[in-house]
């Protein structure tokens, strides 16, 4: 536990009595546990090595999961149509935003546990892990079971189109169905690579990729014995597939016997404990916010480009689909850096914490600038993909690749600074930040600069936004006194004074 001037209080002595005899009583092993098979022990060994070790199968499972959405859209605009695509984009905007607000929690349990574990308490990580599982299978069954009742309100909310609405009411009802296995399995993920592991999360993800992929064209089209569903099937597929694999994911922590596991009196954690409740929401509604905002930003940046005529629109579209895939490896680097940071800082050495902070720049710098490389020297193969002939809409998707791409260098090494700070429980300057990138100065640049760049201060707006942002987080990640913060959680990290060995 946590010590201040070298004296544990009364309190936390009496919290260590409490937690020995609750692991004696569970069965759980006294001495400290290695993470489990394919999972890493973040606070040894080299830096680099096992901060890109850690962030490969992350990267993975992200490029899958999209992967798996482009997949399934094919499938349903192949066999269903265009409305029938139209349909799931309707449910889709919904899902997203519920996704982001259980992403929050998850990332927020993410550095509880890696404190914990970077401290030794198992039990605490337990207690973390728990108290985020339950909380969201509390709130995914009610939002699940809310969403079905409402959901022909939901699409008149949205000005779903009248001859869609039929199509996106039976999709979206059964994603409702579907939604607890798929966001409880995002919050054992999100738990387990804060406790080290990142394997365990990659295998299930191809498990999920592989069953919806594979089952949503036999749903959709009724082959052999499976039901002939239509657009529901598609949704039923993914259904299974979530449920499948969360079953499977939590059958394979008990028969690996991993740290995370509950067991005995431990299944008491997934009642919600009040202080735990308290760190999870309090730090997680801001960092699901994060991902709310910058998809506002981009629904009104769809417009703007929009008023530029129908080849923009289609270019833009083109190059949006190749930026999906340049960002990946920010979003893996920052959420394995907020894993190998919070496990350090609960270790209380801040030595590899600024170690893996630099490794991280330096990682990302490399995989970004490697892929906007790659895509800038073949642009017109790569463009061409979504793009049909070497007209007018080429040219323009071209020349905004040229402009806009280099922001996503910019934006990853943001992102790897926002995931140390993160990983204290600093989550509020990290919002704040993209609040005024994404609206302040992109939006403001693009007003400002219109009337003398025209349609390039679209484009000229983003690595603008993004360098902007950069410096602010550099700046406080340097002169702000984000080291002194402290997750309010029984036996929080160590002080700065700590050991760093």
């Amino acid at each position: 536990m946590a010590q201040v001037d070298g004296v544990a209080g009364e309190d936390e002595a009496q919290i260590d009595v409490a937690d020995e005899a609750l692991l004696d009583a569970a069965g759980a092993p006294e001495k400290p546990r290695r993470p489990g098979p394919g999972a890493f022990d973040l606070t040894t060994g080299p830096i680099t090595k096992t901060l890109l070790m850690f962030t490969l199968p992350t990267l993975a499972a992200n490029i899958l999961q999209s992967l798996n959405g482009s997949i399934n859209a094919i499938w349903v605009g192949h066999f269903l149509g265009e409305a029938a695509l139209a349909a799931t984009a309707n449910a889709n905007i919904i899902m997203f935003l519920l996704f982001s607000t259980i992403f929050g929690f998850g990332m927020a349990a993410n550095v509880i546990v890696g404190q914990c574990m970077g401290r030794g308490d198992i039990l605490g990580a337990r207690r973390a892990f728990g108290s985020s599982v339950g909380f969201s299978l509390i709130l995914t069954i009610l939002l699940a079971a809310a969403g079905y009742a409402f959901a022909p309100k939901i699409l008149q909310l949205l000005s779903t189109p009248k001859d869609v609405y039929d199509l996106a009411l039976a999709y979206l009802r059964v994603i409702f169905i579907s939604m607890p296995g798929g966001l409880i399995a995002i919050s054992l993920m999100m738990g387990l690579r804060g406790g080290g592991d990142a394997m365990t999360p990659l295998r299930f993800m191809i498990l999920t990729v592989v069953l919806d992929a594979g089952l949503n064209p036999f749903f959709i089209l009724g082959v052999g014995p499976f039901p002939h569903w239509g657009i529901a099937g598609s949704a039923a597929a993914s259904a299974l597939a979530n449920y499948i694999s969360v079953t499977a994911m939590i059958a394979y922590v008990y028969a690996k016997d991993l740290p995370l596991r509950l067991r005995g009196k431990e299944w008491g954690f997934l009642i919600p404990d009040p202080e735990q409740l308290k760190v999870i929401v309090g730090r997680g509604l801001p960092m699901g916010f994060q991902m709310i905002v910058m998809s506002s930003a981009m629904l009104i940046f769809v417009g703007l480009v929009n008023r530029e005529g129908m080849a923009t629109a289609a270019a833009y579209g083109a190059a949006q689909q190749l930026w999906n895939y340049v960002q990946m490896p920010a979003m893996a680097v920052g959420g394995a850096i907020s894993s190998m940071a919070a496990q350090n800082i609960g270790a209380g050495k801040w030595d590899r914490v600024e170690g893996a902070t630099r490794s991280g720049l330096l990682i990302n710098f490399f995989m970004t600038g490697a892929l906007i490389l790659i895509i800038l020297a073949f642009d017109r193969p790569v463009l061409g993909i979504f793009l049909q002939g070497n007209g007018e809409t080429m040219d323009i998707a071209r020349h905004m690749q040229f402009l806009a791409s280099w922001s996503f260098l910019f934006f990853g090494m943001s992102m790897v600074l926002f995931g140390t700070i993160r990983a204290n429980g600093v989550v509020i300057f990290p919002l704040v930040v993209l609040i005024v990138s994404m609206f302040g100065i992109r939006l403001g640049f693009y007003f400002g600069f219109y009337p003398t760049l025209g349609a390039d201060a679209l484009w000229w707006s983003f690595s603008v936004s993004s360098l902007c942002s950069l410096i602010m987080a550099g700046l406080y990640y340097r002169f702000s006194k984000w080291r002194e913060r402290k997750l309010l959680i029984p036996g929080g990290p160590p002080p700065m004074a700590a050991s760093s060995h």
